[in-house]
């Protein structure tokens, strides 16, 4: 399962790309401002996702939602903290058998994986989803940051 999931990694990645850019260009955040600077997407998205009837939503609007999310994490990190796209972890209880993960390096020098979909998947489960909340619960998971920096 690896070897073909492995293939499908580059198409992944670029899919991911191209939706978060949709998604910054949907909210008015024009793709060249949101390229030098993801930070300059999280207004537009809080306010997306606290105006969102989420209480109305039907399942494809959560797994659209849980898709555009996951996209901003993994862009987010590889963008403001040099991680990359680490491949492909096998894990038997996942929908597809294996997960996509991030993998960075923290700042005590060790490298750790993380996979978007169970960042999103976190925040979806302490409603209201808060943006910077995600973002830095991703930060501290792959040790990018300490909870003193600010």
């Amino acid at each position: 399962m690896a070897k073909a999931s492995e293939a499908d990694l580059q198409g992944w990645i670029e899919e991911g790309r191209r939706n978060v850019v949709d998604v910054a260009d949907m909210l008015g955040v024009a793709p060249e401002t949101y390229v030098h600077d993801p930070m300059s997407l999280i207004p537009a998205l809080q306010d997306y996702v606290s105006r969102a009837p989420l209480g109305e939503f039907e399942q494809s609007d959560w797994i659209t939602l849980h898709s555009d999310l996951m996209s901003y994490v993994a862009d987010y990190l590889i963008q403001k903290h040099g991680a990359q796209w680490g491949g492909v972890a096998d894990d038997p209880s996942a929908p597809r058998g294996y997960r996509y993960v991030i993998e960075a390096t923290g700042r005590d020098g060790r490298t750790r994986r993380i996979d978007p979909a169970d960042v999103v998947q976190k925040e979806f489960s302490s409603l209201p989803i808060e943006i910077t909340r995600m973002l830095a619960s991703a930060e501290l998971t792959l040790r990018l940051t300490t909870r003193d920096d600010g």
